[in-house]
């Protein structure tokens, strides 16, 4: 297994725990006091992409020896001319990187337009996502990016009430879906994910006659980090067993007399609630695909006009069968997540064995978009997910998927902001501790370094005041702020990149744009060796 470093002395980022190719740490904690780059580039913003000091260093990179099929093993190709999509400044050689565009755009019929590629993995019914919602949903939408609602949120709110085992109330869910709409300009989306337990309670049904094609609603196969159902863990035995009446499987059984002693005498300390199987009736890809079909028919006549499907590091069939069927059905966006990818509970033994690595997932995943391409089907609109959190791969994943890939999906990443924020704001605002769930007493050296103000802490503070106005401010929560400055940074460093590559819009990005640095890397992703990328022309021009 690759070691990566904890420590970036060129950045001044230091990992608490075991790092990872992503940058961030094997487990990520919401009461973390820094520093590794997410954290850090959520305070600082775009100041994250140089070396530190400047004045009083030099630096030079050692990433140059590449071992291995990762991302990592692919690098980022440029040019010295040319100006894709430069418009008039590049006709009069005045480009700079601020000039390119990074909006994008997916779907089918209707276009859901982003600021930026960015979108965050689905933040379901685990209690950190719920906890720092806000900080999330209201980031999100002042940049201009879509989140994901996960799965089992109504099923575990004991607020929302069933009737003939149907949602008639679900305030969890509208509390997620109305904050992001509060905020929300016309660039993003909420998306709502739809699982086996939410399709039992009519979770569907619901949202078409609350909020109808407000939301995007999102059919959930599976995800990179296990290959079961979704899972949270519960410490109330109280609490289990409503888990349990719901009709969820709770582990062990919180009904049990022997179970309800071991709680009470301490030897047990905690319940496990997990979701169905799905398709577990079914024997065939044929099976499969007529009640796939079924489903997405039965979401249009409840007047969903966005359908979108979210699938896991599953192996080739079931990678096939997403892409087809997505296809076929003619959804707005198809997201895959290669092992790697995050979570808020999975057994971490089968986060560290069990499926398909992103890098190979993705490339195969371009591979067998190209072959129904060539039958003449308008492909799916592709977001690739699972393991994202530095702007070079993000890049390298959109152009491994070029022309199919139009999002970048981040989960763990994204919620960085969302903690960090939140304890600040905890320190600074203590009255409101309690509310945005601040783990701190005091804040730590590594952001009062920065400043003792809102002000002063967070590069974007003053962009967001400018965007909602100073008086709206009080209602942002610190969270937010920081989301702005993480987007910023992957922002600024993505437009780097596409300006080296030459490339001034985001369409233009192709699998041209990346080459293998090893040769086992080419032969799993189909892109060249980098040394026999442009060698024709190269040699034309020494011979001519």
């Amino acid at each position: 297994m690759t070691q990566w470093s904890k420590n970036n002395d060129v950045l001044g980022s230091v990992n608490r725990g075991n790092a990872i190719e992503s940058g961030l740490c094997t487990l990520c904690r919401a009461d973390c006091k820094g520093k590794c780059e997410t954290w850090l580039s959520s305070l600082k913003g775009r100041q994250m992409l140089y070396p530190r000091d400047f004045g009083v260093v030099t630096a030079g990179s050692g990433n140059t020896t590449h071992v291995g099929v990762s991302y990592n093993s692919l690098r980022v190709q440029g040019t010295n001319y040319g100006a894709a999509a430069g418009g008039d400044k590049a006709a009069c050689g005045d480009c700079l990187f601020t000039d390119v565009s990074l909006e994008t755009t997916f779907g089918n019929e209707v276009k859901t337009t982003s600021r930026v590629p960015f979108m965050t993995g689905a933040l379901g019914s685990t209690f950190i996502a719920a906890k720092y919602w806000d900080s999330f949903a209201i980031g999100c939408a002042l940049v201009g990016i879509p989140i994901v609602v996960g799965e089992n949120v109504v099923g575990v709110d004991r607020a929302s009430q069933l009737q003939d085992g149907r949602i008639t109330s679900a305030p969890e869910l509208e509390r997620r879906i109305d904050t992001y709409l509060r905020y929300y300009d016309g660039y993003g989306a909420i998306i709502v994910q739809l699982n086996v337990e939410d399709a039992r309670n009519g979770v569907a049904e619901y949202l078409a006659e609350k909020y109808g094609n407000k939301v995007v609603v999102e059919l959930k196969w599976g995800q990179g980090a296990k290959n079961i159902g979704g899972e949270i863990e519960v410490t109330s035995l109280e609490y289990a067993r409503f888990l349990k009446q719901r009709g969820y499987l709770v582990d062990p059984d919180p009904e049990r007399p022997e179970v309800q002693e071991a709680f009470k005498s301490g030897s047990i300390h905690s319940f496990a609630r997990h979701s169905r199987l799905g398709y577990t009736h079914l024997n065939s890809y044929e099976q499969v695909h007529e009640e796939f079909m079924h489903t997405v028919e039965y979401l249009r006549k409840l007047g969903f006009k966005r359908i979108t499907l979210k699938t896991g590091s599953y192996g080739m069939e079931g990678l096939a069968m997403a892409i087809k069927f997505a296809t076929e059905a003619k959804l707005d966006l198809l997201t895959m997540d290669g092992s790697g990818g995050g979570t808020g509970m999975s057994p971490w033994n089968m986060m560290e064995s069990w499926g398909v690595p992103s890098i190979l997932l993705h490339a195969k995943a371009h591979e067998y978009a190209s072959i129904l391409a060539a039958k003449g089907h308008k492909v799916v609109d592709m977001s690739f997910a699972g393991g994202f959190a530095k702007c070079s791969n993000i890049f390298k994943a959109l152009a491994l998927g070029a022309p199919y890939t139009k999002m970048v999906c981040m989960g763990r990443a994204m919620m960085i902001p969302g903690f960090l924020g939140s304890n600040i704001e905890g320190v600074l605002r203590p009255e409101r501790r309690e509310a945005v769930c601040g783990n701190w007493d005091k804040l730590p050296s590594t952001v009062s370094d920065l400043g003792s103000t809102a002000e002063e802490i967070f590069a974007g503070y003053h962009d967001v005041a400018q965007k909602v106005g100073k008086d709206e401010m009080q209602n942002i929560p610190y969270g937010a702020v920081a989301m702005w400055g993480l987007v910023d940074k992957l922002s600024a460093g993505l437009q780097q990149l596409l300006a080296g590559s030459r490339k001034f819009a985001l369409d233009e990005i192709t699998r041209g744009d990346i080459a293998s640095a090893n040769r086992e890397t080419e032969r799993e992703t189909g892109i060249p060796f980098i040394t026999d990328v442009q060698d024709e022309m190269a040699k034309r021009i020494l011979n001519s």
